[in-house]
């Protein structure tokens, strides 16, 4: 399994890490405000009490990630 990290980097922005890990936040907002997912810049962090809820999580992570194109 290969980790998610940005396609473009534009250059001449300030603050790239920042800006990404703003969007990565939002992205996931109500499952880190749930205490399900901690993320920080490309690494999500996903945690659950049974191996079916770690599956749907995953999977919800992985769809948001790719219905806003943050996939590589």
């Amino acid at each position: 399994m290969r980790s998610f990290e940005p396609v473009v980097i534009f250059f001449g922005m300030t603050n790239l890490l920042a800006t990404f890990q703003a969007i990565i936040n939002e992205i996931l907002q109500n499952l880190i405000n749930k205490g399900k997912v901690v993320a920080f810049v490309d690494n999500i962090l996903v945690e659950t009490e049974t191996e079916e809820k770690h599956d749907e999580i995953v999977e919800e992570v992985l769809k948001r990630l790719k219905e806003n194109n943050i996939y590589n």
